[in-house]
Order: structure tokens, then sequence, then C-alpha cells
């Protein structure tokens, strides 16, 4: 079943209960995907790797968003950002653990040869790769440094 039956699926069901929070999640996923649909050069189709992506990419801007309206004393909207997270979570891969990260990480360090603080790029570049949806570039980035500073 694709992205777009289970969030058809989910907003049928979703308005049978009347849960406003899950409808609202699912109905911007849903605007997402019809979006990359109309890309130029998608031609109406969408793989699984450009979902994860746009899925991956929502999840950081609700969670930019959480994080400026907790600082700002907004709870009414933080507490909407969490609802659309939660939903947004249901379709992504499992994220790793922080140990889980660190050793996937290690083997990396240790696949490309860095050393350093300067080699953080190398690492990066091969590590958004192989950990893509698995993890969020922000975290990936603060193990790469706190790793390569050891």
């Amino acid at each position: 079943m694709s992205l777009e039956q289970q969030i058809m699926a989910e907003m049928k069901d979703a308005m049978k209960s009347k849960n406003e929070a899950v409808l609202r999640g699912l109905r911007a996923i849903k605007a997402e995907i019809i979006k990359a649909k109309t890309e130029p050069g998608a031609g109406g189709e969408i793989n699984e790797e450009v979902e994860q992506k746009f899925l991956q990419k929502m999840m950081k801007q609700r969670k930019d968003s959480l994080e400026i309206f907790e600082k700002q004393g907004r709870a009414d909207l933080a507490e909407k950002e969490k609802e659309e997270i939660a939903v947004i979570e249901k379709f992504l891969p499992k994220q790793l653990s922080e140990a889980e990260l660190k050793e996937a990480l290690t083997a990396i360090i240790a696949e490309t040869g860095a050393s350093s603080v300067a080699d953080l790029g190398k690492v990066m570049g091969v590590a958004s790769k192989q950990l893509a949806g698995k993890a969020d570039g922000k975290a990936i980035s603060a193990a790469v440094k706190e790793l390569l500073t050891k």
C-alpha cells in the first residue's frame, strides 16, 4: 500500500471518529504528496525516497516551530505542532537512539578515515546518505562533532 493510499484510509478513519488533530496532520501530508507529484519531472508519480524526504522536511519544520512556540510561551500552538509531529512520525522509519547513532557514526568515521573536526564534511556526506530517514541532521552533526573532538 502506497503512502497516499495509507493517508487516504487514515483520513477516512479520522473523519469518522472526528479526530481533528490527526486529520490536520494527515491533510498536511496529503498536500505535500500532491505538491511532490506536480513538481517538474515527477510525471505524477513519486517514489518512497521522495516520500521520506518530504516527511523528514515536514518533521523538521514542525520541530522548529514547536521550539519557537515553546520559547514564546504559546502552549496552544505548541500543542498543535506536537499533535502533527505524532501523526508524521507514524509514517517515518524508526529513529535511531543516541547509542545506535553513535555506533553507526563510529563505523562511518573509521570507514572514511576521519581523524579531526576538519574531516567533518567527509563524514557528514556519508552519514547523511546512510542514515537518511533514521536520524535528524542536527543530531547527526552534533554526534559527529562530539566523536571527532575526542
